[in-house]
């Protein structure tokens, strides 16, 4: 229609047009295809997307009880029958949908106005599940409170931040073995399978046992034995489990097979609406105390619920947990370092944003900047690590190709902080389905681990592993970069041991490893600055985008998140980059 290109060229011949590189703006590096009103609709697909993350990182990090104080007893060690607790635990899930609806609005935002991506940021699954069941724990049963683990998050964003300004954050992404970075994003969708599949955060299909690490379940929690296990007639018999496989599971994996956007927020929804009534079976408020308190709150619909409890609660004081606190703050901080280094470049190569010759993206400095600050800010907030979201994709998908769509995309999260009584009445088996198919999508690395030669393999599958099975991502990283190192010296020391003569099977199906960056370690702003160019911060006339090399995408991206936006037949947005090792061999 004629107002439509009336709209669409008038901004783009607009000083707005200008600076987000709009078709038809003049600018040297205009971005095809990038109309106004295109990048609008584009960030509104985008927010539908990734809308799901207000109710499961709430649900997630609320399980760690916050600041909340466990008065524990030897018949309630961990509060889960106390009401005075859960009425605190309900407050600071409020405190959590309008913390992450918060710093999404605002780390989005800034992110398309000043990166000029059309890229989406929000609190990082994985990491909202290390932080409440790993660092923190259940209700406060882990190593350290939750006052120390947003300090380490605030002093992770800063780390992160450093690393970037002296360029060192693509070295330490590259520097990790190949298929520890493949493995860490199928461990941690195997830890979110299974606090899916678990009461506290899904939908009640397994629970412990005492013969067994495991068992199943499906029972009503008020069914539930006193060893936690359910009794044989009981099991499989929970309305609220069979509401939630249905509902938000299959469901959602039928209309995301149809590329329906938003088929998660579809299936958490349907479900939600379907657990309000009060009365029903599948009610999410139970005539008790903690039930009437969400039932009230539910009622006002529309509301700003200001974050009272868990905001600006850092400790610095971490003497006590100085172990601790370390251990958290290096699982924070690599994890991050992948998962926003992948993502963002994946988004980028989709959005056709890529310089081939540096293999690097416009804004990719500022971009990781954003990132950083962030994190900092977030733990402010008072909730788990941002990161960059693939979920992105579906507004990319659409049209979006600026900082735009993600400005849209940030200015809807602003709106969904008025919405805190829907997004905090969502019950947990309404996410249940979604952390087990976020799960499957993220176990899609396993396929490109190089099982040919065990040196790689077992390390990669020890990882795999360990995290889920004992609850956590830092032993899972621990244990497989340990037994890599420990394989890969052996071997080393073997071979020369023997002057050759010995040699490991299938060593030269060995993943290549380096730690040269091409264009070398250091950010293009500091190479000018030692070479004594006053204008530092401006690349020379016949300078590419950036001289660092963007590290491999495929490989770094290992904390993926479900995309609903990839159509049949077409690949997922990894890029294959050339990856050389000390002996010259690609």
């Amino acid at each position: 229609m004629a107002w439509i290109s009336r709209v669409n060229d008038g901004v783009a011949n607009s000083r707005v047009g200008y600076w987000f590189q709009l078709e038809g703006s003049g600018h040297p590096r205009e971005r095809h295809g990038s109309r106004f009103l295109t990048e609008i609709r584009a960030g509104v697909i985008s927010f539908f997307a990734m809308a799901y993350i207000l109710a499961v990182n709430s649900s997630i990090v609320a399980d760690s009880g916050g600041t909340c104080i466990c008065d524990s007893t030897a018949d309630d060690p961990i509060c889960a029958a106390n009401s005075e607790y859960l009425l605190c635990k309900n407050e600071v899930k409020r405190d959590l949908v309008t913390a992450t609806a918060a710093i999404s609005a605002l780390s989005t935002f800034f992110l398309g106005a000043l990166a000029n991506m059309p890229v989406g940021i929000s609190c990082g699954m994985g990491l909202n599940a290390y932080l409440a069941y790993d660092v923190v724990g259940f209700h406060g049963s882990g190593s350290v409170p939750y006052e120390v683990a947003m300090t380490a998050i605030f002093v992770e964003g800063l780390i992160f931040f450093g690393l970037t300004i002296l360029g060192l954050r693509q070295w330490l992404a590259r520097a990790i073995p190949r298929s520890i970075k493949l493995a860490t994003g199928a461990g941690i969708g195997l830890f979110l399978t299974l606090i899916g599949l678990t009461y506290s955060e899904g939908i009640g299909l397994i629970t412990g046992a005492v013969s067994t690490p495991l068992a199943l379940a499906g029972c009503s929690p008020a069914d539930k034995l006193e060893d936690g296990t359910c009794p044989g007639s009981h099991k499989m018999q929970n309305p609220t489990m069979w509401l939630g496989i249905f509902c938000g599971g299959i469901l959602t994996v039928i209309l995301t097979m149809f590329r329906v956007k938003g088929a998660i927020l579809i299936g958490i929804l349907l479900v939600s609406i379907c657990s309000w009534p009060r009365g029903t079976p599948v009610t999410a408020f139970p005539y008790t105390p903690v039930g009437d308190d969400s039932f009230n709150f539910f009622k006002k619909v529309v509301d700003f619920h200001p974050i009272t409890r868990i905001l600006a609660v850092q400790k610095w004081d971490v003497s006590e947990y100085s172990a601790q606190f370390g251990r958290a703050l290096i699982t924070f901080l690599y994890v991050d370092i992948l998962d926003c280094t992948g993502t963002l470049y994946s988004m980028a190569r989709f959005a056709n944003l890529i310089d081939e010759e540096t293999q690097d993206f416009e804004g990719s400095a500022t971009a990781y900047l954003v990132d950083s600050i962030s994190i900092t800010i977030g733990a402010v907030f008072g909730t788990s690590p941002v990161t960059a979201f693939i979920e992105s994709g579906a507004g990319i998908g659409e049209g979006g190709r600026t900082g735009i769509t993600a400005m849209v995309t940030g200015f809807c999260f602003f709106i969904s902080v008025f919405f805190a009584p829907i997004f905090a009445s969502i019950p947990a088996w309404a996410t249940g389905c979604v952390l087990i198919m976020i799960g499957s999508m993220m176990m899609r690395a396993v396929v490109d681990i190089n099982w040919r030669y065990m040196g790689d393999a077992v390390p990669a599958f020890l990882t795999i592993a360990i995290m889920p099975f004992t609850y956590s991502i830092a032993d899972g990283l621990i244990a497989g970069i340990c037994s890599y190192i420990i394989i890969q010296v052996l071997v080393w020391a073997v071979e020369k041991a023997s002057m050759g003569k010995l040699t490991a099977v299938n060593k030269k199906e060995k993943d290549p490893w380096t730690w040269r960056i091409p264009g070398g370690i250091l950010p293009g702003w500091l190479t000018r600055l030692f070479q004594g160019k006053k204008d530092f911060w401006r690349p020379y006339s016949d300078e590419s985008i950036d001289s660092n090399v963007s590290a491999n995408s495929h490989e770094l991206s290992s904390v993926r998140h479900h995309a609903d936006w990839v159509k049949p037949g077409e690949p997922l947005p990894y890029v294959t980059t050339q990856v050389v090792g000390g002996d010259d061999k690609k």
